[in-house]
């Protein structure tokens, strides 16, 4: 079975001290969960500090974008190597507010996926549909082209380090989230195309998250679907409480 990764996406919240007190206080909550992967992903600014307090947990860090330069005259950006350097085992990829605010594109994305992949850290590669792209049955389409684009020229080697987050641009933030049902058909789906691009048995491995207003109240029906492998959590991983409950609930259901 695939072993669950839930993350905390903290998107631009909490500052070096918020977000010392918040990872402190999670340590605290979860310091004996054992079959699930825990990442939380603060902002830049708080990696190092976030990083040294994470020092033999249970709990990995992540970081929520990076640049596929490995240096350079690129003001503002931070490198695959300076985020490993930080402590940072994980990095999300083209999360939809990258894509909607910052014009990243599936080649973006890709060029940063190979990236992450040549520094040894783990891809967390979001994918997803816009409410005006589902209500015009367009959410596999979408879905396909983001993957088959995003994943171009990466090995079958390195896609068994892959993690795919499905997060349906319309619930994130919003309050509204996709069905247990809707979800999974999505992510039956990604497991069927991976199985297209590379094989049956590296597409079984590939962990699939779910994104988009993760919260404890539907975390244990989300996990009980057989291709759901985790969530990518945004609001209810800035509370120590909320994120918790969401990961001793997903353990108490993949027991």
């Amino acid at each position: 079975m695939r072993r669950l990764i839930i993350a905390g996406n903290w998107k631009m919240y909490k500052n070096i001290s918020e977000s010392l007190e918040l990872t402190n206080g999670l340590k605290r909550e979860l310091y004996d969960i054992e079959n699930i992967d825990i990442v939380l992903c603060p902002v830049f600014t708080s990696l190092a500090s976030v990083s040294e307090v994470l020092t033999d947990s249970n709990i990995q860090l992540g970081a929520q974008d990076v640049y596929w330069q490995k240096e350079g005259a690129f003001t503002g950006e931070i490198s695959a190597s300076m985020l490993k350097d930080a402590g940072c085992l994980f990095v999300i990829i083209g999360h939809s507010e990258r894509r909607q605010y910052f014009s990243e594109s599936n080649q973006s994305v890709n060029q940063k996926l190979k990236a992450v992949l040549e520094s040894g850290m783990a891809p967390i590669v979001c994918v997803g549909e816009t409410l005006k792209q589902r209500e015009a049955n367009k959410t596999l389409d979408i879905i396909k082209e983001q993957l088959q684009e995003g994943l171009e020229g990466i090995s079958a080697e390195d896609a068994g380090r892959l993690i795919i987050a499905y997060e349906p641009v319309w619930a994130i933030g919003t309050g509204k989230n996709a069905t247990a049902t809707q979800a999974e058909e999505v992510h039956a789906y990604i497991r069927s195309l991976l199985e297209k691009i590379y094989t049956k048995d590296i597409a079984a491995s590939i962990r699939i998250q779910y994104g988009g207003s993760v919260k404890p109240g539907n975390i244990e029906e989300l996990m009980q679907q057989p291709d759901i492998d985790g969530a990518l959590v945004g609001g209810a991983s800035l509370n120590v409480d909320s994120f918790s409950e969401i990961i001793k609930i997903s353990q108490r259901v993949r027991k």
